[in-house]
């Protein structure tokens, strides 16, 4: 498990990080990407399947607050694609920040660490990213970190309505960097 960076800490989930996930998933700024903000319920889907997902394959989306003051920040993680997506089997890249922590490089600092562990401990080939084509701020963090898009696999994502604007998405791809070690 990735444990820290130079100014985070990515740590397992607690209950009473639930209403930091709730806020977080309700706020119209941070969901504008996605089909709609999270109701409370549908928050506690989400953090039941986060969980979840930790028990099936042992890891998943970290919580990652900052070590300066233990301020919750978001959460980071790698998580198995759905077997509807049509690039699956594949292992995720994935993100979530509060917007008083936007700017200020935490995303790509813990994605970074969690590509060093999905390539060192877990023994990915390749990691992968997607987001709808207009999120270009989750795009930028996705170049900086070295990953790679090609338009010809952009794809309509299949769990939204055909009709859907935010349906196209754009899939990124990292392989994994020589002297990277396998398991």
């Amino acid at each position: 498990m990735p444990t820290a960076t130079e100014r985070l800490r990515l740590r397992h989930w607690r209950e009473d990080d639930f209403p930091a996930l709730a806020t977080l998933c309700a706020d119209p700024a941070v969901m504008r990407y996605f089909p709609a903000p999270l109701s409370e319920e549908e928050t506690r889907t989400l953090f039941a399947r986060i969980r979840g997902h930790f028990e099936e394959h042992g890891f998943g989306l970290y919580a990652v607050e900052k070590k300066a003051d233990a301020r919750w920040v978001g959460f980071v993680g790698l998580l198995e694609v759905g077997a509807d997506l049509p690039f699956a089997p594949a292992t995720e890249i994935a993100w979530r920040l509060s917007p008083e922590h936007w700017y200020n490089g935490y995303a790509t600092e813990a994605a970074r660490a969690v590509l060093d562990f999905g390539f060192n401990s877990l023994g990915r080939e390749e990691i992968v990213a997607f987001t709808t084509e207009s999120n270009t701020p989750s795009q930028r963090v996705m170049r900086r970190l070295g990953m790679q898009t090609c338009t010809d696999e952009d794809f309509n994502h299949p769990r939204l309505p055909a009709d859907h604007p935010l349906r196209l998405h754009r899939l990124y791809r990292l392989r994994r960097p020589e002297g990277h070690a396998t398991t």
